[in-house]
């Protein structure tokens, strides 16, 4: 069966997960993260993507991020492997690839959902620099990033905010909530209400939700 066309919605939120190659390390230290970041910076600006969350972690990166048109993120993708592979295979002198493969992605629905997978990335980690969590809970503010308005509506002064955010991470992670998030960006689908999911379907014109199995029952006689 042929491969789906990849599910990109311009102006709504997509998590991204993009793992190393074989499962090996893509970050070695911070100076690793930060030139990550640079070129994270410089390609979402020109592919003009919005970047809400990141998670630099060991192996992976996750990502939290509204494009503005169907072929951003792919683009913004390409032109940081094309800056930050090269950087990292000159530093710790690497040959090859980097990645292992496409980067995987689900759209996901405005609201909780979206408020959800912006606590799932930012707590994957206390080390500033791995994680953007900082930027929202009272540390220094990152201007890769741009808030989406469920932040906004967490509390009329900065200081609100960041104090609400930091209530909710310190909950912990919501482990179902993270499979259903990993599972739909592995599967490049919708992560949201069925209602939501219909209605991207609809303006896409491409599977939202995987189907069921097997062939459709015949009417009874």
């Amino acid at each position: 069966m042929a491969r789906l066309p990849r599910l990109v919605l311009p102006g709504q939120a997509h998590y991204l997960v993009q793992r190393g190659h074989g499962g090996r390390a893509v970050f070695s230290d911070a100076q690793d993260r930060q030139t990550y970041r640079l070129a994270l910076a410089e390609a979402a600006a020109a592919a003009q993507v919005q970047v809400h969350a990141y998670a630099l972690l060991d192996d992976e990166v996750q990502l939290l991020a509204t494009p503005a048109d169907e072929g951003a993120l792919g683009r913004m993708v390409q032109a940081i492997g094309r800056r930050y592979v090269s950087a990292y295979n000159r530093r710790h002198g690497c040959t090859g690839t980097l990645w292992g493969g496409r980067f995987r992605c689900a759209v996901v629905q405005p609201g909780e959902l979206r408020l959800a997978a912006l606590r799932w990335i930012d707590g994957l980690s206390t080390q500033v620099g791995v994680t953007s969590a900082s930027h929202r809970s009272g540390g220094p503010r990152d201007q890769l990033l741009a808030d989406p308005p469920e932040i906004w509506q967490l509390g009329n002064t900065p200081f609100e905010r960041e104090a609400a955010y930091r209530s909710l991470l310190a909950q912990g992670p919501d482990v179902a909530f993270a499979a259903a998030l990993r599972q739909a960006a592995q599967g490049g689908w919708v992560l949201g209400t069925a209602a939501y999911a219909a209605e991207v379907e609809t303006t896409t014109a491409r599977p939202s939700r995987p189907r069921s199995r097997g062939r459709p029952r015949r009417p009874a006689a």
